[in-house]
């Protein structure tokens, strides 16, 4: 038989669930189905970033980076060292968090949290110096 005929007897999906077609080309998740995956292997980084609050943190720079495509918003640090964490808050429990495990890297980034903006986003830095500090 053919197949293409039974494409309308399916059930359409609950409208809580994006369809990946609805989805940019690369972009493999959206909101909560992005929370505590790798923003860039999920295609939300790049052109579609932006970047929310920053801060300084001892020698470290830390911001929040926010993916309007996927909904969903990670933390960033540059200028790190080993042992530096850095770590996103979206209220709550709704956290992730990264340390820099290698000599010689300095940047590092975390997994994601669902958000509806970058405002609602903080991201923060504990240093391996025990320095802390956050976005406002």
């Amino acid at each position: 038989g053919d197949d293409k005929a039974d494409e309308g007897a399916k059930p359409s999906p609950s409208p809580t669930v994006t369809s990946e077609a609805e989805l940019p080309p690369g972009v493999k998740c959206s909101g909560d189905a992005c929370t505590g995956k790798d923003p860039e292997a999920m295609g939300c980084g790049g052109e579609l970033v932006t970047t929310g609050a920053t801060t300084v943190v001892g020698t470290a720079a830390v911001e929040v980076r926010y993916s309007k495509v996927c909904g969903a918003a990670w933390a960033r640090v540059t200028q790190a060292a080993q042992g530096d964490e850095v770590q996103v808050n979206a209220g709550g429990a709704n956290e992730q968090r990264a340390t820099i495990g290698t000599a010689g890297t300095t940047a590092a980034y975390t997994a994601m949290v669902a958000v509806d903006s970058a405002a609602d986003a903080t991201a923060c830095a504990t240093l391996a110096s025990g320095t802390q500090g956050c976005t406002k």
